[in-house]
């Protein structure tokens, strides 16, 4: 009773802040920039939530400030289970009346206009909603929490109730509105009336829909192309990961610790960089093509430009992740499986086709998912070298900021992307759901794991060889091409691109930086460095609930929330800017934006990591803490994150690269405030600006393992200590006997 009342005081004085101390509505330059102090009580738009009511005529706040009283007046109730109940009532309500008030008033009045007929004008109309409306919404969120907690629900633990309420509350705005936002964008016209003729319209259009290349009568629809383009490179993708996985755990390779640096490379490269490459070997003024040209006479063509560069560059770019999805899954079949099915006479290539592969297709299914996703939402590359043939990414963002701006068109597309993506999430799901692949029980299992048949063994060989000295050479030609002056003009060495990205100088005593890249380069690392942190906690937080706690919808729980590593780049641009361009959440052309697009588009990869390393560690550690008087808060705290560390190092990492090389869904999202370092590369690239892009690339890649390298020497490894129970135990009886011999 007495913790309940303090919670609810807490959340009380919370709640008259919002409503007397700070602005209602959404400040314009920046909440926490405080210019609005000078004139926080003269300006209507600044006002506190009080005298937006009394003095600004904007009176359909009433039931909010009503709804808050309603709760407050469950300090009063000495009962418990009415207390609660009166909470829970107060919380629905209120953010109820938040959401529905917030989508049907805009800046003019109702924002559709059916509105107008039937509850009449209003005189007045309404901004984004600010830090006191934000506020006043999550204090309703945790009435909900803390009613459901006084009434025994997750054992009153208000700490885990109140995390389950507000990830649900985060993830739903987030996520799930957005898109949402996107559906409802598709048949709405400019005044918010419903008119579904160019969703129509766009839905049948022949240019995403033909398949006139399958009779050979032109080119195939986007979408199409698109879903083809996919499901080659994530086959590709695959096919290479398994061979580079089979080479580094069942051969000896002299060269393990190479192939391994050769993964992690890819994934800290922008995405378009490879495309870049690729161009500068390839192109037209290629290495390789002007070397061909020269030796055999054979005539540079456009042959990269298209779905065969573009396949080529994702390839290269999903194969080390492949790889680090399978390596695990390749050493964890069990030796003991293999061995047992040599002895009843099998060779290896039979072991290996009907034993080994079938237990590996758990991390065959993810490592395909995930190279048919990240190829849906690649952007920088068709970008590069798509030419003349588009995909959905490319053509979403051409109708968003192309000179024919059409958002029904853009809305559509992304549904169609969405679509695909999801389809093979659930297919994947249902898939390998009801199957057992374990291999890991509890019994010794010390075999050694079979060889590979030498075909088998002679084809990973000549896959994986080839295809790291390529590996080798285009990142080569990216460190290469910063030090060109003009690629195929003039090839002589500078180190001009470089001195104008990143040049610095002295002006009135004071360090001033005059390359053009620094602006972009500091608001990315100020980004990343916010986002990485804040998806680390999420993303451990809620694998703590997933895996610790029981509740009725865990599993839906769960699914909505990894769903969203489902959904393309691409598509979470569009949805953001069609979502949170008007009220009643305004962030558009502001870092918020983008650090929430950063936490929930790489929180899942935080989730799984997080829900494997906490299915390591036994409750008996929570159940002793908890035993110990210590509540579930003070023991995430205090025992369960420091054996945390690899997973946190992981999901800090993981964030923070993503942030820095995103660019699906950013360049759908910077401004000119706010401009993220691979927007400003595919600037310079669309504007023939190699040179400098790939400088620009190379610094990146530097930064990005020197931060990397800064996180594990902070976030430090996880030491266990372990006793010898044994010497322990004969120690204790030596030191009883000891005891009885003195009696």
């Amino acid at each position: 009773m007495q913790s309940g009342n303090k919670r609810l005081d807490y959340l009380l004085i919370l709640g008259l802040v919002s409503f007397l101390f700070l602005p209602w509505y959404r400040v314009e330059g920046g909440f926490f920039a405080f210019q609005w102090l000078s004139s926080f009580l003269s300006s209507s738009d600044l006002a506190p939530g009080i005298l937006q009511m009394i003095a600004e005529g904007r009176s359909w706040l009433i039931p909010a400030l009503l709804f808050f009283l309603l709760g407050a007046s469950a300090r009063v109730v000495a009962d418990a289970d009415k207390r609660g109940k009166l909470l829970v009532i107060a919380g629905a309500l209120g953010i109820l009346f938040m959401t529905m008030q917030g989508l049907a008033i805009s800046f003019t009045g109702w924002a559709w206009t059916f509105m107008d007929s039937s509850f009449g004008m209003l005189p007045t109309g309404q901004p984004a909603m600010g830090a006191g409306a934000i506020l006043l919404s999550l204090i309703f969120v945790l009435f909900i929490a803390f009613g459901f907690a006084e009434r025994g629900v997750m054992k009153g633990d208000a700490f885990v109730v109140g995390s389950i309420s507000v990830l649900i509350f985060l993830v739903t705005i987030f996520i799930f509105y957005p898109i949402g936002s996107m559906f409802v964008g598709s048949v709405q016209d400019f005044d918010g009336s419903f008119k579904p003729d160019g969703f129509i319209e766009n839905m049948q259009d022949p240019a995403i829909w033909s398949l006139n290349c399958v009779v050979g009568a032109g080119r195939c629809g986007v979408a199409w192309r698109t879903l083809f383009l996919a499901v080659l490179s994530g086959l590709g993708s695959t096919l290479l990961g398994l061979a580079f996985a089979l080479v580094a755990t069942r051969t000896n390779f002299p060269f393990k610790k190479g192939l391994r640096l050769l993964t992690v490379l890819p994934i800290i490269t922008p995405p378009f960089v490879i495309g870049l490459a690729l161009t500068l070997l390839f192109g037209r003024s290629g290495v390789v093509t002007e070397a061909l040209d020269f030796l055999f006479g054979i005539e540079p063509s456009r042959w990269l430009y298209g779905l065969t560069g573009i396949w080529i560059a994702q390839v290269l770019s999903f194969t080390p992740i492949s790889f680090l999805v399978l390596i695990g899954v390749v050493e964890g079949v069990s030796p003991s499986m293999e061995e047992a099915s040599q002895t009843l006479r099998a060779d290896r290539w039979r072991t290996f086709w009907k034993v080994s592969l079938p237990l590996m297709k758990p991390g065959l299914a993810n490592a395909f998912l995930i190279g048919f996703i990240e190829s849906m939402a690649d952007f920088g590359n068709p970008l590069v070298l798509g030419g003349s043939h588009g995909v959905l990414s490319t053509e979403i963002f051409f109708a968003v900021v192309g000179s024919q701006i059409d958002p029904s068109r853009a809305a559509v597309l992304a549904i169609i992307l969405l679509s695909f993506t999801l389809t093979a999430f659930l297919a994947q799901r249902l898939w390998l759901s009801g199957k057992n692949f374990a291999t890991v029980t509890g019994k010794g299992d010390s075999g050694v794991h079979a060889g590979l048949p030498r075909s088998l063994s002679i084809s990973v060989y000549g896959i994986v060889i080839p295809w790291m000295g390529f590996t080798i050479v285009v990142y080569g030609m990216i460190v290469f091409g910063g030090f060109v002056k003009t690629w195929g003009l003039d090839n002589s060495l500078t180190l001009e691109h470089y001195a104008r990205a990143f040049s610095i100088g002295f002006e009135d005593g004071a360090l001033v930086w005059t390359g053009v890249a620094w602006n972009s380069f500091w608001t990315t690392m100020e980004i990343a460095l916010i986002s990485a942190p804040l998806t680390a906690a999420v993303g451990l937080l809620t694998a703590y609930i997933i895996v610790r706690q029981t509740f009725a919808g865990k599993n839906a729980f769960e699914f909505a929330l990894m769903m969203s590593f489902a959904i393309p780049g691409t598509v979470i641009g569009i949805s953001y800017i069609m979502a949170f361009n008007l009220p009643p959440i305004e962030m558009t052309g502001s870092a918020l934006i983008l650090v929430a697009c950063f936490v929930f588009r790489n929180m899942p990869v935080g989730v799984r990591g997080g829900i494997a390393a906490m299915s390591q560690i036994d409750k008996s550690l929570d159940e002793a803490s908890l035993t110990l008087k210590a509540n579930s808060a003070r023991t995430l705290r205090k025992v369960i994150l420091p054996l945390l560390r690899p997973a946190i190092t992981a999901a800090l990492v993981y964030s923070f690269v993503r942030a820095i090389t995103s660019i699906s869904a950013v360049i759908f999202l910077v401004s000119a405030e706010y401009n993220m370092a691979t927007s400003y590369i595919v600037g310079l690239v669309e504007n023939g600006e190699y040179g400098i892009a790939i400088a620009y690339s190379s610094m990146l890649i530097f930064v990005m393992i020197t931060v990397i390298a800064v996180f594990q020497l902070l976030v430090g490894e996880r030491r266990l200590r372990r006793e010898n129970r044994v010497s322990g135990l004969v120690k204790t009886r030596k030191f009883r006997f000891s005891q009885e011999k003195t009696a």
